[in-house]
Parts: structure tokens; C-alpha cells; sequence
């Protein structure tokens, strides 16, 4: 019986904390394989880099949110040592543990109160999680609580969301407690796209908490 390659028509779809769970229990131990690498999913690697180039040594530990696999995880641990990573997805938190890129594994619903004290991050950091389907602006005001100040935050938005889900609004409503966004739209996928939307972009968002 031969098994249907997931994708991102199955992403995008999802409804629910409850649908991702399930998604990404089929999933994940694939997901690198049949999805990052065959369509050169880029955003974990822009991420890391623009996390290079705006950091200082001040801006650890790193909280890998929507870790997923640990995708970030791998090129962070080039630049960073001390990176914890959070998913609401257990079978995608397994993939990234065998990579050892993290000090810390959190399994956690990133639309509910996480467990995490105030003030415990330097940085937070995030590819392909606030996107279609998955995560809102709503958590950002959770990401801020646990994150210190001058804590450095950098993550996508997928472009066509940007205004749609009301991450404009959002960044306006917490403008007193962050510095001004830095935005930069980068390509999501390389040279081999998936065929329904290999042109997507995404927003890369850079701020830091006053």
C-alpha cells in the first residue's frame, strides 16, 4: 500500500492545535526529507543568518519557536551554543532531539500560557510557524513575556498573511514595548519548488523588546 507524501496543501489547511498534532504525527519522520530538502525550503537558513547578522552576546539562551524538526536548529548551533526548542508536535520534537542542537526540549500548545517563566529568553527565533493554518499574532504577546529586555526577535511571516491575520495591526499594538520592525521578504523555496507554491515568500520580522 503505498503511503500519500504529505505537503503543504496539507499545512496550509489546518484548522486547529489538534490538527497540527495530528499532521505532523504522520509527518515527521519524512517531513525533512520529502518536504525541506526536496523543495530547498530556505527559511530556516535565512533565519539563522539574519539572527547573525542582528545579535549580540547578549541575546542567549535562543528559544526555537514551532522548532518543528529542528531545522533552525542545526545552522543556529553553528553561531550559538544554548538553544531550546518548542513544538506542540512530540513525533517532530524526537526528529530534533537526534540532531543535538538543543539544550532544552519543550513540548507546548503555542496558543495557550507556556511554560515559561517572564524574562527567561535572549532571543526568540522562528521559521514557517506563523503561516497558513498555524499560529497567529496573538502569541507574540506570550513571546514577549518570556523573553528579556533588548532580547532580539527574528521570524517569518508568510507574506500573504501578513496583513490578512492582522500581523500589521499587531506590531502596531505592541509598538511601545518593541523597537521598530526591520523587515526583509525573502524567497521560501530555492531550485527545487513545490509545484502549487514554489513562489511563496515570507517576511523575515526583526525587533527587540525595550
Amino acid at each position: 500500500m503505498m503511503i500519500e507524501k504529505k505537503g503543504l496543501k496539507d499545512a496550509y489547511s489546518l484548522k486547529t492545535p489538534e490538527d497540527s498534532i495530528n499532521l505532523y504525527k504522520t509527518w515527521a519522520s519524512t517531513y525533512d526529507d520529502d518536504f525541506a530538502r526536496q523543495n530547498d525550503y530556505r527559511s530556516p537558513i535565512e533565519i539563522a543568518k539574519y539572527f547573525e547578522k542582528y545579535s549580540n552576546h547578549s541575546n542567549t539562551p535562543i528559544l526555537d519557536v514551532g522548532a518543528g524538526t529542528g531545522l533552525i536548529g542545526e545552522y543556529l548551533n553553528l553561531i550559538a551554543k544554548e538553544i531550546d526548542a518548542i513544538d506542540i508536535s512530540p513525533e517532530m520534537l524526537n526528529i530534533a532531539r537526534t540532531k543535538n542542537c538543543y539544550s532544552k526540549i519543550i513540548e507546548a500548545d503555542l496558543t495557550q500560557q507556556l511554560p515559561i517563566n517572564d524574562n527567561q529568553y535572549g532571543a526568540i527565533v522562528s521559521a514557517g510557524t506563523f503561516t497558513h493554518g498555524h499560529v497567529g499574532p496573538e502569541v507574540l504577546d506570550e513571546l514577549l513575556r518570556i523573553t528579556r529586555p533588548d532580547g532580539l526577535f527574528v521570524f517569518t511571516i508568510h507574506y500573504k498573511l501578513f496583513k490578512k491575520a492582522g500581523f500589521d495591526k499587531k506590531l502596531m499594538e505592541i509598538e511601545k514595548n518593541i523597537t521598530k520592525p526591520i523587515f526583509h521578504e525573502v524567497d521560501v523555496y530555492g531550485s527545487n519548488p513545490d509545484k502549487d507554491n514554489g513562489s511563496d515568500k515570507v517576511i523575515i520580522t526583526v525587533f527587540r523588546k525595550i
